[in-house]
């Protein structure tokens, strides 16, 4: 059985589903905006999940203390308007982001020396978009176009397992949360000034299985 101690270096490959957990008052921001009732205050802007490649690399500094970076390979995720009954703008996709989230957590493992090895953590995580093109497709807003913030920085927590094996391998299971925030601007008339349209919270959580191997 492999057994974690100082020094030792974990690299792990996970498949993980990134299920965003938003919360989205784009209706009553864009009525404000306007001055004008044009979408249902209760829509929304829904982000979809996504399951992608994760890697990520630990750093024991004691057998029970390590330090994890997780680099996801970039995840897309469509998003839409929901929830608009009325038909000024109407429910719509409005296209995909493009999210590169790489996150540092330092973990606690509760039993280095054993088969099952659980741990909690807790860290920052970073969102790189890279693309965002999101445009309005249908209704009064018809090709205006939507952006959001390039940069996100917010917290993550963190728990999950490790089963130990022969010769450095180990079955790893892990769950993320982490807390996202992004401003969404769009230009509500042709030429119009970039109006914030939506305060976004993404918070998404990342829950994964893998194998990893120590060195």
């Amino acid at each position: 059985m492999a057994q974690a101690e100082a020094g030792d270096i974990v690299v792990r490959l996970r498949a993980v589903d990134v299920s965003p957990n938003e919360d989205s008052k784009l209706g009553t921001t864009v009525n404000n905006a306007l001055g004008a009732t044009v979408m249902s205050p209760g829509a929304e802007l829904a982000v979809d999940s996504n399951l992608i490649p994760e890697l990520d690399i630990s750093y024991y500094f004691t057998k029970n203390i390590a330090a994890e970076l997780i680099l996801a390979l970039g995840t897309r995720h469509d998003v839409s308007v929901k929830g608009d009954a009325l038909a000024t703008v109407t429910n719509q996709n409005l296209g995909s982001v493009n999210l590169l989230p790489p996150t540092l957590t330092v973990q606690w493992h509760f039993n280095p020396d054993q088969t099952f090895d659980p741990y909690v953590g807790a860290g920052v995580t970073y969102s790189r978009s890279l693309d965002h093109n999101l445009t309005f497709q249908k209704g009064a807003l018809t090709g205006q176009p939507i952006k959001i913030d390039d940069n996100m920085f917010g917290a993550a927590l963190q728990a999950g397992v490790d089963i130990n094996l022969k010769d450095g391998w180990l079955i790893n299971a892990d769950v993320k949360y982490a807390w996202l925030d992004t401003d969404v601007k769009a230009q509500l008339a042709p030429g119009a000034a970039w109006t914030k349209i939506d305060s976004l919270n993404i918070d998404p959580w990342v829950i994964g299985i893998g194998i990893g191997k120590k060195f």
